[in-house]
């Protein structure tokens, strides 16, 4: 059997998660951004600092950047590969939507294709959500499943995973184009809060409007209990996703009310994407776990 290498994106949050993550051989392409003219690894900050630093945003010129991986990284990372004697690498990335790394990596990998079997997924999703991949990937490679066995179980994870809560104020979902025009000045008028998160295509959006922080907290605790019905505990790993410190203490009470008990600690999102949503997000990450009655077609 081949010698296999699992990679993800810095989006992952691998970086971020419980230091039980980092000990598994996953190898992380970074990404980058670029604040007061300053770029930084998003993976090699203190993101909390981070988010108190764009709490303080008043302008849309000030609004961080955010780029793709580099190429370099990519290529850096497929030499490192073949020196170490790898011949296959399985690599998840941050949701083609969020960014250009997907395709730029599909690029790179043509390169590569009489040295290496390269085979990238896009996760349609980020933050721990696409990290979670990477690990259930890794995981399946030391047990020795087949690549196309590995892929198959992605694609299932896939189509279950779900990142979705609220930023607590809409100016980042404004900067970022997310709420333009009319909708944009309606939800400032009206302090609409919205529910955000990624649909199936890996989208990065609003999915419902709803009026005040404490009430779409509310509402991301109904949706919850929504999606999980009467699965056991232990079919799923569910856990709070945040950028702020202050929104998700509020969704730890509410949630309370509402009998939910998130099962994985806490995992915050990296600077990338938050760039986008905004320092004051709070929601959930969950990914379901495949119980051996469910068909992986």
């Amino acid at each position: 059997m081949s010698k296999r290498l699992v990679v993800g994106t810095s989006t992952g949050a691998i970086d971020f998660a419980p230091e039980r993550y980092k000990n598994l051989g996953i190898r992380i392409i970074p990404l980058f951004y670029t604040y007061k003219g300053v770029e930084y690894q998003e993976n090699k900050v203190d993101a909390k600092a981070y988010y108190k630093e764009l709490e303080t945003i008043e302008n849309r010129e000030d609004m961080p950047k955010t780029s793709m991986a580099k190429i370099t990284d990519i290529k850096e990372c497929f030499d490192g590969a073949i020196k170490d004697g790898y011949d296959e690498i399985i690599l998840i990335t941050v949701s083609s939507y969020v960014s250009g790394t997907y395709n730029a990596i599909c690029g790179v990998a043509k390169e590569y294709e009489d040295r290496l079997k390269i085979t990238v997924i896009d996760s349609k999703i980020a933050c721990f959500t696409e990290g979670y991949l990477c690990v259930l990937a890794q995981k399946l490679v030391d047990k020795g499943v087949p690549t196309e066995e590995i892929v198959k179980e992605i694609e299932w994870v896939k189509k279950t995973q779900k990142f979705f809560g609220i930023s607590s104020k809409l100016d980042f979902l404004i900067y970022g184009g997310r709420l333009k025009g009319a909708k944009a000045f309606m939800g400032k008028l009206l302090q609409i809060c919205p529910m955000i998160g990624f649909d199936s295509e890996g989208v990065l959006g609003p999915i419902k409007t709803v009026r005040t922080p404490k009430k779409a907290l509310h509402e991301t605790c109904k949706e919850l209990l929504n999606i999980l019905g009467d699965r056991r505990s232990e079919d799923y790993i569910l856990y709070h996703i945040h950028t702020g410190e202050h929104p998700v203490d509020d969704l730890k009470e509410i949630e309370k009310e509402y009998g939910i008990v998130c099962n994985h600690e806490d995992v915050i999102m990296t600077p990338v994407p938050a760039s986008g949503s905004g320092p004051w997000l709070a929601g959930y990450g969950l990914s379901f776990i495949r119980r051996e009655d469910e068909p992986l077609d």
